[in-house]
């Protein structure tokens, strides 16, 4: 890999984000109506290659199911404001009417109060009902303390889900939480994340994860990168994370550990690009958080942007473009690429000629930033 040097005893690589690289057209075209973009992991098949964000201003009890009849994964968040609340609608809407200036510190005295068992094991059966896969999302601090509840109650797929997720955390104040043996024990799927380099997601891979998370947790309502000055460009660690699961494949003998890029996906052509530098699948939050029927109503904040001593994020007003439906599937109204995100991705996929995603992974890529 070509090294820049940066100054006197330090070189780096070069990254790049999705806006630096494009997918080049192909000899062959395709009809949209020829292509596929089922997505499957572990026993599961989706519609789409979409993993809601699982945040509170994309994912309720009443909209996941909403969200899986549109083809994606709804993954409800079981540590946000529909565990710490019995009802959290006013609390949404109040939320969504704060004056910016005051907007963290009123989230996180609302974020203050306890997650409560009775509320997450109740959350996950109206999911049940709600048909469809049921997937929930702990970090990596709670994952020990509810996960095999959770599960128990009827989970069929958990995502663990930070700003960045290791293999080997080191506490000497605690006995950290190992992945390996955790992972091992639950009888469901597990996605977890986020990480950003080869070596790390090579460790998560071992694990034994179904899917690895891309990215630090989020975009529009993400901030880590001024925060703590972590970053790495997302084209270049979704390839960096393909790059390992090709060889984890080789290692293990075959088992296929699944890409989800999450993060800088702030329109279908970025969800294109993630799509081509190798990823499986999407985590999608923005753009859900603009639909008028969305929890959020065009507001959109993560877990980062409510933690109690250090906000890593904040909550961003985006707007409204339409329905939940016509985020996904269409119509669209606007050209900015906010709208029919499947019909943007099939649309990609049929102009460089391929007919799934799979297949689509091979593109051609042109750095042009």
């Amino acid at each position: 890999m070509l090294e820049y040097e940066i100054g006197r005893g330090r070189r780096s690589p070069r990254g790049y984000s999705f806006d630096e690289v494009s997918v080049v057209p192909n000899r062959r075209t395709r009809d949209t109506d020829d292509v596929s973009l089922e997505w499957q992991i572990d026993a599961y098949t989706f519609a789409s290659p979409l993993m809601t964000a699982p945040t509170d201003s994309v994912v309720s009890p009443a909209t996941a199911a909403t969200l899986a009849d549109l083809g994606l994964l709804s993954v409800l968040n079981l540590e946000g404001l529909w565990t710490r609340y019995e009802d959290a609608e006013p609390l949404l809407a109040e939320i969504r009417e704060l004056p910016a200036h005051l907007a963290t510190r009123r989230m996180q005295e609302i974020y203050a109060e306890p997650v409560k068992e009775e509320l997450v094991l109740q959350r996950v059966a109206e999911l049940r009902a709600g048909g469809g896969v049921v997937a929930g999302a702990l970090s990596p601090a709670a994952t020990a303390e509810h996960a095999e509840r959770v599960v128990a109650a009827g989970l069929d797929l958990l995502v663990i889900r930070g700003t960045t997720v290791s293999a080997e955390h080191v506490s000497s104040a605690d006995q950290p939480l190992n992945l390996k043996e955790f992972i091992y024990e639950l009888d469901v799927p597990v996605i977890v994340g986020g990480c950003a380099t080869y070596q790390s997601a090579l460790h998560l891979m071992r694990t034994g994860a179904a899917g690895v998370l891309v990215g630090f947790g989020g975009g529009a309502a993400h901030r880590t990168a001024r925060v703590l000055g972590v970053r790495v460009p997302m084209a270049t660690a979704v390839a960096e994370v393909a790059e390992a699961r090709r060889d984890y494949l080789d290692e293990s003998g075959g088992r296929y550990v699944h890409v989800l890029a999450d993060g800088s996906l702030g329109h279908s052509g970025h969800m294109v690009r993630a799509l081509a530098c190798g990823a499986d699948a999407v985590v999608v939050g923005a753009s859900l958080a603009r639909a008028v029927d969305a929890p959020g109503q065009g507001f959109h904040w993560g877990p980062e942007a409510v933690h109690p001593t250090l906000p890593r994020g904040e909550r961003v007003d985006l707007g409204t473009v339409g329905t939940l439906a016509e985020v996904v599937r269409g119509p669209s109204r606007v050209a900015d690429g906010s709208m029919n995100l499947l019909g943007a991705l099939a649309k990609a996929v049929a102009t460089t000629g391929y007919t799934d995603l799979k297949e689509f992974q091979r593109v051609d890529l042109v750095v042009d930033g």
